[in-house]
């Protein structure tokens, strides 16, 4: 059972469904970072301003030391939350106080794609184990299945091979394990 219930980390929920993402002159994506441990309140506070915005959550399960399982919800990317819109939607964001800082994203067809990328891997239940540095390797795209598009770099980790998935603005990303996943070089 959860300590508390999964929130929306994404504001509207079709937003990766939108025409023009990324690309829009009028909107553009921006980087902001949070006060610590103030992501979630950030979110609630974009989607009650209706300002667009995704930050990743993945979903964690623990034992506690009486050895009950419990189920919690984090941020993938600890204190970064992405908000799209106009420069009156960032200012929204910033009068939230839960801000520390934030940054214009120049390549936002860039951004998009990576992005996207993490809400179908999240949408489709894959394990992921967040990364912090980027490993030189093979980009690979996954060819089938329904993680089918996802595209990445092979690292080793642990002994096994593993697909990281990076929002490359961050220098972050996350991996899966490889171990059944049919892809190509690219």
């Amino acid at each position: 059972m959860p300590l508390l219930e999964r929130e929306t980390d994404i504001f509207p929920a079709n937003l990766f469904d939108l025409e023009n993402l990324g690309t829009d002159p009028d909107q553009c994506w921006w980087a902001i970072y949070t006060l610590a441990r103030r992501e979630k309140d950030l979110m609630r506070r974009l989607a009650a301003k209706e300002v667009p915005f995704y930050g990743p959550v993945l979903t964690r399960r623990n034992k506690s030391p009486g050895g009950r399982m419990r189920t919690s919800f984090v941020p993938l990317f600890p204190s970064y939350v992405f908000v799209y819109g106009t420069n009156e939607q960032r200012y929204e964001a910033m009068t939230t106080n839960c801000v520390a800082r934030y940054v214009e994203v120049v390549d936002g067809a860039g951004l998009t794609r990576d992005l996207r990328q993490f809400f179908q891997l999240i949408e489709a239940g894959a394990p992921l184990l967040p990364e912090d540095q980027l490993q030189p390797g093979m980009r690979v795209r996954v060819k089938s299945g329904r993680l089918s598009g996802i595209e990445g770099v092979v690292i080793r980790r642990e002994g096994t091979s593993r697909l990281l998935v990076s929002v490359e603005f961050l220098q972050k990303g996350a991996s899966l394990l490889l171990h059944d996943l049919e892809f190509e070089q690219i």
